[in-house]
């Protein structure tokens, strides 16, 4: 099972970035899944006074998810793709937001932070190295601060593990081979069965300095199939 990596994974993303969004509409329950997430960050005062990074924004829906979640704060946004982030770029957004062609250890090296809390959707099972990435986002973070993983992590259920199959043979992979991007959209099969079922990363989560972690099933099809860990740092 042949995954993409690093430079390989940013130039398919890049390849992608001019379909992304339309085929993203095609799944139901995407853009919701995300909106409720950000909103289960719980920030008070609309993120008033607030610093959140978006880390792996892709073309910005994760990025819009929390600017209406948190109309306030000021967020920073980063993706390793320069296409998608030309995509999001394009789109127009409030004051408070900016965009970064960064990665979570560059930004970690450089002495970004500390921020309130740290958003990542669709992120950790693209990583070489997710406990690294995870360690550089305790940096990141003030004392108590929070973490938000949105990502495809299966449940270790047998029938959501068919489910995922069957939709990635019926409806994903013959989606992307119509744009062209046939190599991404198998990685996101492939990807998603190689990953941490949920309790596992749940776990994962936990040993990397976290050591409040709650698991939410995505509500849709997808339950099972997409979870949401919400977890923050010791005050």
């Amino acid at each position: 099972m042949t995954l993409l990596r690093d430079h390989d994974l940013a130039h398919a993303f890049d390849h992608a970035s001019h379909t992304y969004d339309r085929l993203t509409a095609l799944n139901p329950g995407y853009h919701t899944g995300l909106r409720r997430s950000a909103l289960r960050l719980r920030l008070p005062r609309g993120g008033r006074g607030l610093r959140v990074l978006d880390l792996g924004c892709g073309t910005g829906a994760s990025t819009r998810a929390l600017a209406r979640a948190l109309p306030y704060a000021r967020i920073t946004a980063v993706d390793a793709s320069g296409g998608m982030l030309e995509r999001a770029r394009a789109k127009r957004w409030p004051p408070g937001v900016r965009f970064l062609h960064r990665s979570a250890e560059e930004l970690a090296a450089e002495g970004e932070g500390p921020y309130d809390a740290v958003f990542a959707a669709y992120l950790f099972r693209n990583v070489s190295d997710p406990d690294s990435v995870l360690g550089s986002v305790r940096g990141l973070l003030r004392p108590g601060g929070r973490l938000l993983v949105h990502e495809y992590s299966l449940s270790g259920s047998p029938v959501h593990r068919a489910v995922w199959n069957s939709v990635c043979r019926g409806v994903i992979v013959p989606a992307g081979s119509l744009t062209g991007d046939r190599g991404l959209y198998l990685h996101l099969w492939r990807s998603v069965l190689a990953f941490d079922t949920a309790p596992e990363f749940a776990g994962r989560v936990s040993r990397a300095g976290f050591p409040f972690v709650r698991t939410v099933p995505v509500a849709g099809w997808q339950t099972g199939i997409v979870h949401t860990f919400l977890a923050r740092t010791e005050a």
